[in-house]
């Protein structure tokens, strides 16, 4: 067995933590709307032909917040023929995933459906084929109280009052090649419009606050310069910048799946640094926050890759333009259509999600929202007919029930692994990774709740470590309960059929002594060592 340690101390803040941390993406591609969300035809849908079991679910979990309705899909959305009745709606094709779009879900759908999933609304306007006008008139439509048009519409659509919509994503994924009427190749246009739309839209509801998009990938050889003149452009008037990072691992090298905690730090990094020195340059006392509102890591198998591309993808690798390409009408009663991965070890998957959100909790002065692409299917999966909980679903509920007040440091002495290069594909390119830690944690602390929970992962995958964890400076607390979750073999899942197959456990080894905490920490785990404050 190996040893680690660690030391956490009520003086290594980091900042406050913020309540829509760890909320969740939502876009219309294979049945995660049509199957999922929407079936009229099945048991347990609503008037709305929503399904109820579905968002009930959602609602049980905590979940702070979805960004919806996309995603590439967005940018060639028109919102306003997905108003009214259903039979005045009009069906579009989606460029961005071969799809047509019967517009069965619109947008008062997506809204009322986030109201019953007790999750707030991040709502992404269309930047691509839309336009200024649109976007104001959304909010116009979505929290105007009443007397004008587009405010009457949604009352005369069943909604009288305002939804209260606070938070607005300017586009998705700008930058993009893939994206539908792509700013790639003028990013300080893009700058432009993101300022004007964001006055426009502020002065129809100043309550609200908005998110320009920087480079969607570090993979993208204009990154970083694309940030720097978008952000320059519209610095004065948004209040985040969203970043996108998809993180993937070839089955093979499970090592690397848990080594990309290291990609999201560098870009995190990377994306305060411009912004600090934007601050500066501007003359202006704003620090600018982060969204992170699209991120997964995952494993994905290899395909067929250029090596040394350095980011230069055209839109033609995306899509080639095949003239064979056909589109697809989902139908929420078939799933036969599908878009999903299969997932390979599925405690490793819920792991490499995991890391992700230690290092935005560990990034909480700035990173105040985050939406996991995955984050529905993680707390809630669901086929034609039924829904249950993934092994990611308790590490997710955890953080967000815990992981509240403000972010601690740890400071941490483990065993650390080299993990070489290699490519998926064209654009997910790694350099390799050095010194990625074996013990991977954050803290938080909630004075409130006289309640300290420190989240660990044991990234070995070979080993369980003894880890020594130094609390000392946290006169008054006990430790209360130390919980572990990890898989008894690789090929364990938490299914429909079988559900209890990785589930969080109480340890009962783990002992404290002179505010010295030694707890053993299986190979590949999930761990939560919870104190709370005497008297609490």
């Amino acid at each position: 067995m190996k040893n680690a340690k660690m030391t956490i101390h009520p003086d290594y803040r980091i900042g406050d933590i913020s309540p829509r941390l760890f909320g969740a993406f939502l876009e219309p591609i294979g049945s995660m709307v049509n199957g999922s969300m929407y079936n009229p035809r099945h048991p347990s849908a609503d008037a709305q032909g929503l399904r109820a079991d579905f968002y009930g679910a959602l609602r049980e979990t905590g979940l702070p917040c979805v960004r919806l309705p996309g995603g590439n899909f967005v940018s060639g959305w028109q919102w306003k023929d997905s108003i009214g009745p259903m039979a005045q709606r009009k069906a579009h094709l989606d460029l961005a995933w071969s799809q047509f779009i019967p517009n069965d879900v619109g947008h008062d759908e997506y809204l009322q459906w986030a109201e019953k999933a007790g999750a707030a609304p991040i709502y992404t306007v269309n930047l691509g084929t839309g336009t200024l006008q649109d976007a104001a008139d959304c909010v116009e439509y979505t929290n105007f109280a009443g007397g004008t048009w587009w405010s009457d519409l949604r009352r005369r659509n069943g909604h009288a009052e305002p939804y209260g919509v606070k938070t607005w994503c300017l586009g998705n994924e700008m930058d993009g090649p893939w994206q539908i009427s792509s700013w790639e190749r003028d990013p300080r246009g893009y700058g432009v419009l993101a300022h004007e739309t964001s006055k426009a839209m502020k002065w129809v509801d100043p309550r609200i606050e908005t998110i320009a998009c920087v480079s969607s990938s570090p993979f993208l050889n204009h990154y970083p310069d694309w940030d720097m003149q978008v952000l320059e452009a519209c610095y004065d008037t948004v209040d985040y910048i969203s970043l996108h990072h998809y993180h993937s691992a070839p089955p093979e090298m499970p090592e690397a799946l848990l080594a990309g905690y290291q990609a999201f730090e560098q870009y995190i990094n990377t994306e305060i640094a411009l912004c600090d020195f934007l601050r500066t340059k501007l003359r202006t006392r704003k620090t600018m926050m982060l969204s992170l509102d699209e991120y997964g890591s995952m494993f994905r198998p290899r395909g067929e890759a250029h090596l040394g591309m350095g980011g230069r993808q055209g839109a033609e690798m995306f899509f080639r333009f095949d003239p064979n390409r056909a589109y697809v009408r989902h139908d929420p009663d078939d799933w036969s259509t599908r878009r999903r991965r299969p997932i390979t070890n599925e405690m490793l998957a819920a792991l490499g999600t995991a890391s992700t959100m230690l290092v935005m909790l560990r990034h909480a002065d700035r990173v105040k929202i985050g939406c996991a692409t995955g984050g529905l299917d993680n707390l809630c999966r669901t086929d034609r007919e039924h829904v249950w909980k993934g092994t990611a679903y308790y590490p997710f509920t955890q953080m967000i029930r815990w992981a509240r007040g403000v972010s601690l440091r740890c400071e941490t002495v483990c065993g650390r692994y080299d993990v070489p290069g290699y490519a998926i594909d064209d654009m997910n390119q790694y350099g390799g990774f050095e010194g990625v830690e074996t013990i991977q944690a954050a803290a938080a602390l909630d004075e409130a709740a006289g309640a300290l929970n420190v989240f660990v992962i044991n990234a070995d995958l070979n080993d369980d470590q003894l880890l020594s964890l130094d609390a000392r400076g946290f006169d008054g607390w006990r430790l209360s309960e130390h919980i572990e979750m990890y898989a008894p073999s690789p090929e364990a899942a938490d299914t429909w059929e079988h559900p209890d197959e990785i589930l969080p456990r109480r340890r009962a080894d783990t002992s404290c002594e002179g505010g010295v905490v030694t707890a053993t920490l299986k190979k590949a785990s999930w761990n939560v060592l919870r104190f709370e404050r005497d008297g609490k």
